[in-house]
């Protein structure tokens, strides 16, 4: 999948499940890729998505006020303007339980997890740890990602 200079969205690769269906997207500022399904985000702050819905990853037509989006195999996460989370999709693992965190300035998705950045540089994991991919409570400093600022 790549994301064009126009807000665009390009996909090759398996489209079973109609996660190629980007074509008519436009207004895009940033876009992911879970297991079987595509994200959008759009620059009004909405977000679109395609392809398997099985476990809801792609029930993302009422989010709003979004500045950035991640996708996991099967759960997709938002960050919201006022540095809040939500995430929809597959929880078995608590990878969606997301609804407490504040003042986060960026979200990640694994597998079967997921990863935010607070504002004060430290990091907050919920989900399957099976393999130590949450263990990050004690992380300090972390950077903004994209950029050389540290917080």
């Amino acid at each position: 999948m790549g994301l064009q200079l126009d807000g665009t969205v390009t996909a090759v690769g398996n489209h079973r499940y109609g996660q190629c269906n980007v074509s008519s997207w436009s207004g895009i500022v940033a876009a992911a890729a879970g297991y079987l399904h595509t994200v959008g985000l759009q620059s009004d702050g909405t977000v679109a998505a395609v392809g398997l819905n099985k476990h809801g990853q792609c029930d993302v037509s009422g989010w709003s006020g979004m500045v950035a989006i991640a996708a996991g195999s099967y759960h997709t996460v938002g960050l919201k303007s006022d540095g809040t989370v939500t995430a929809a999709g597959h929880n078995e693992y608590g990878q969606c339980d997301v609804s407490g965190w504040r003042d986060m300035v960026a979200v990640a998705a694994g597998c079967t997890h997921t990863v935010g950045l607070k504002s004060d540089g430290t990091v907050v994991a919920v989900g399957h740890n099976e393999y130590g991919q949450c263990d990050v409570s004690g992380w300090r400093g972390i950077q903004v990602p994209g950029t050389s600022f540290s917080i």
